[in-house]
């Protein structure tokens, strides 16, 4: 690697052109999980950097990074991908994706000219990230891996997603050190309604980190232990993007504190951004006082 560009965190997956259907109505918006995960780590302080692909004529997006101070590494593709979300009820949990294009595979190339402490995975379904990704990042020295399980159980059929079973789980989940799911996706993949044994599955394959986000909340599980915070929201107007948002502000804290107040931390800035549609964009003070209010031991 040749002079490369020093970051914090290196937040990778596709931009996605997302319609949002909900109870409330439909909106239009700028998606992607390492759009909200970066946006959420700049304003908490850190200098992230956004590895992604989209079209040409989407070009607004890399602008919108580079104005908040955020590197976008962008290569161009005949698609963008083209995501509706369907939320038929008020359950988080549940709902519907539909795609009409997609932008394609980050390969590790995208990254030659950035040396990040963190690498973070985004992706939103199968072939966004494969696994000769991990195995090149895992060859850089001190470097934290994490990915989010949605980018390899939902598969592409006609214009669904659909889940699938993740044959190449072991081989990708050995390389990470932290690793993002859902509590309906944790129940697909490990057969377990007991989020902290789920937790535990996933983690007896490699990751030792767990963030694992559900309807009420988010559990932290580190070192063997369990914390649980309950997300505290007076509207669901910004739902899309919650779990991004999470992962973006866990591995951003992370560089500097321990899981159990990364995981506050987490909690609150999520708390924060679904009352809200688009990124996160609250104040610093906000998030502080919401954890003094909500997350004192």
């Amino acid at each position: 690697m040749a002079n490369p560009k020093n970051y914090d965190v290196a937040f990778c997956g596709n931009y996605t052109k997302d319609t949002i259907i909900t109870p409330d109505g439909t909106k239009y918006v700028d998606g992607g999980g390492m759009n909200y995960a970066a946006h959420a780590s700049k304003k908490l302080g850190a200098n992230p950097v956004v590895v992604t692909r989209l079209n040409k004529e989407d070009d607004h997006v890399v602008k919108k990074f580079e104005a908040a101070g955020i590197d976008c590494i962008a290569e161009f593709t005949p698609s963008s991908t083209l995501m509706t979300l369907e939320y038929k009820t008020r359950d988080l949990d549940q709902r519907n994706l539909y795609v009409k294009g997609t932008a394609g595979t980050i390969t590790p190339s995208q990254l030659d000219e950035i040396d990040a402490k963190v690498i973070v995975t985004n992706s939103s379904l199968r072939g966004e990230i494969e696994l000769e990704f991990f195995k090149k990042m895992r060859e850089r020295k001190g470097v934290l891996l994490s990915a989010d399980v949605q980018g390899f159980i939902r598969v592409l059929r006609g214009e669904s997603l659909v889940y699938e079973p993740w044959t190449e789980m072991e081989a990708v989940l050995k390389h990470l050190d932290i690793l993002k799911s859902d509590a309906v996706e944790a129940e697909y993949l490990t057969g377990e309604k007991d989020i902290e044994k789920a937790a535990r599955f996933y983690a007896n394959m490699g990751p030792k980190e767990i963030i694992l986000t559900h309807s009420d909340g988010v559990l932290i599980h580190a070192d063997g232990k369990d914390y649980h915070y309950t997300f505290h929201a007076e509207s669901m107007a910004g739902r899309s993007g919650r779990g991004d948002t999470c992962v973006g502000t866990y591995v951003t804290k992370r560089l500097t504190l321990e899981p159990k107040e990364a995981g506050k931390w987490a909690a609150a800035v999520t708390s924060l951004k679904v009352e809200k549609l688009g990124v996160f964009d609250r104040p610093v003070m906000l998030v502080e006082a919401f954890i003094q209010k909500y997350y004192l031991d």
